[in-house]
């Protein structure tokens, strides 16, 4: 039976509401329309599914039940009416949302049929033909869900449903998701790492968590190929470049396509005809993909090996003919001259972005006045590789700040100056505006060195801040040819308070990359 409703496994889900006032019976009729048959399980926010009956239409279909309804349901019911704007094959049907005050319900499709998470639980690892079908199916249905400005924000093997049919459908978007279209696109990489492998690659905590990835000493996935034999390189690739952020995801349509390439391919078994979607290394999800293929790398060697024999026999047939005084002419080296195609001009490849490590005294809290620096012990915490463990901001008035400060900010010292590629913050809630700062020097862990700080610190990127659609926010604007010993990751605008009054955040975690 379908566990309808499943998906992330969230610290804050575990803590999400549970239906108790109220609660429904086998045979109760919602909104005179909708009879409920079985309780089914609770989702991972605590809600109830029911299968149920639509007695007007006479078809079955799935309740979820949340308690209370009114304010606290809102996000709930504005993600069914998004998602019920969306009509796919592989989305789940979204019939209706309804406000009890009381309680609030969305009714949908019911499938019959099984999830990602449990087909692979009965069965184990999928083979690479039936992967690939899923996570095309998952990428097309998310093709139509940023199509309209939508982010489905919880693609998941909980929420990837198969049916007894043969049909791959998503369900359970969640429009308040902290999660963005990039990660959209990387959890079809981990549908696809889950699929072949059985472990998730993703972080998840709680009551039915994944198994992990088996990790390198960084915390790195290992490759499929790894884990299980039987995978195919260029699926083993593919997977790979949707899970590093240091590869530029592609566009939906554009996963999209390349595995539906893919998927034909492996309907008539060309498994090895078939090469894989390289993606170019950058910051734009737009990057055009370089596309590489056993034949094409073929084709350019043989008519690499024409070309040098070519040369060879014009070689002998010049110095053969050749009636000048200084006899023979010299032999020509190919790839010497400016215009040299050989490998002699070729440059070197770009070296992969380290992850550096950062200790405690490398790090400092920036409070410019009238802050009270109160913070200043919390700085070790944003290092410190726990995600437990967080630089608490206190809570203000307004989201800039309560209007008393420009900010605050974290400072990273690295000791000498290094080229940089990226850095990474982990906050707990998105909504945060945040922008990357370097300087000279340090001039003092003070109120005036922090004010003085702020105005000789120049802004990397466009100059204006980001503001992070979900709780991990990356920067990538570093210049190439330049190198920084301090840099600033400040923060200008705060979300509102999840568990308080007016605005606050924690920080997490920050990670800097570099060469």
């Amino acid at each position: 039976m379908t566990q309808v409703g499943e998906g992330h496994e969230t610290a804050a889900d575990e803590a999400g509401p549970v239906l108790t006032f109220g609660a429904p019976t086998a045979g109760e009729i919602l909104a005179e329309r909708y009879q409920l048959e079985q309780h089914v399980n609770n989702d991972s926010a605590g809600r109830q599914v029911w299968r149920g009956i639509d007695v007007i239409l006479r078809r079955p279909v799935a309740v979820v039940l949340r308690h209370p309804g009114g304010d606290s349901a809102t996000e709930m019911l504005q993600a069914a009416v998004a998602a019920s704007r969306v009509i796919h094959p592989n989305l789940v049907g979204v019939y209706d949302a309804i406000d009890e005050q009381e309680r609030a319900y969305v009714v949908r499709e019911w499938v019959d049929g099984e999830s990602l998470r449990d087909l692979i639980a009965a069965e184990g690892p999928l083979d690479p033909a039936r992967a690939i079908a899923i996570a095309h199916a998952v990428a097309d249905a998310l093709t139509a869900v940023h199509a309209t400005g939508m982010v489905h924000g919880n693609v998941h093997p909980g929420t990837t449903l198969i049916a007894d049919d043969g049909r791959v459908v998503l369900a359970d978007a969640r429009a308040d998701s902290a999660d963005s279209v990039e990660s959209d696109i990387r959890a079809v990489g981990g549908l696809l790492y889950f699929a072949l492998t059985a472990h998730w690659p993703h972080d998840e905590v709680g009551r039915s968590a994944l198994s992990d990835a088996n990790r390198d000493s960084a915390g790195n996935p290992a490759a499929p190929r790894q884990v299980r034999a039987g995978v195919p390189a260029y699926l083993d690739d593919l997977t790979m470049d949707l899970l590093d952020r240091r590869v530029a995801p592609p566009a939906a349509d554009a996963l999209t396509a390349e595995l539906g390439r893919l998927d034909a391919a492996s309907e008539d078994e060309e498994f090895e005809d078939v090469g894989p979607l390289r993606f170019v290394q950058g910051t734009s999800s737009s990057a055009e993909p370089i596309k590489t293929t056993p034949k094409i790398l073929l084709g350019v060697g043989a008519l690499v090996v024409i070309a040098i024999i070519g040369l060879i026999f014009g070689i002998r047939a010049i110095n053969d003919t050749s009636k000048t005084e200084t006899g023979a002419n010299p032999p020509v080296t190919a790839g010497t001259g400016q215009e040299g195609t050989g490998t002699g001009d070729a440059a070197a490849p770009a070296p992969d972005p380290k992850k550096i490590a950062l200790t405690a005294d490398q790090v400092r809290i920036v409070d410019p006045p009238p802050g009270d620096r109160d913070d200043s012990d919390e700085a070790k915490f944003v290092v410190d590789g726990d995600s437990e463990t967080s630089w608490s901001l206190a809570w203000y008035k307004s989201p800039k700040f309560g209007n008393l400060k420009d900010g605050m900010g974290v400072l990273i010292n690295l000791g000498s100056p290094r080229a940089l590629a990226e850095i990474q913050v982990a906050t707990s809630a998105p909504g945060v505006a945040m922008d990357v700062r370097y300087g000279a020097n340090d001039p003092g862990d003070t109120s005036n060195g922090d004010e003085k700080l702020l105005k000789e610190y120049k802004k990397l990127g466009d100059g204006d801040a980001e503001k992070s659609t979900g709780t991990n926010w990356a920067f990538s604007g570093f210049e190439p040819d330049q190198k920084y010993q301090y840099v600033l990751v400040f923060l200008t605008e705060l979300p509102t308070n999840e568990d308080g009054p007016g605005y606050k955040v924690n920080v997490n975690e920050i990670q800097l990359y570099g060469y």
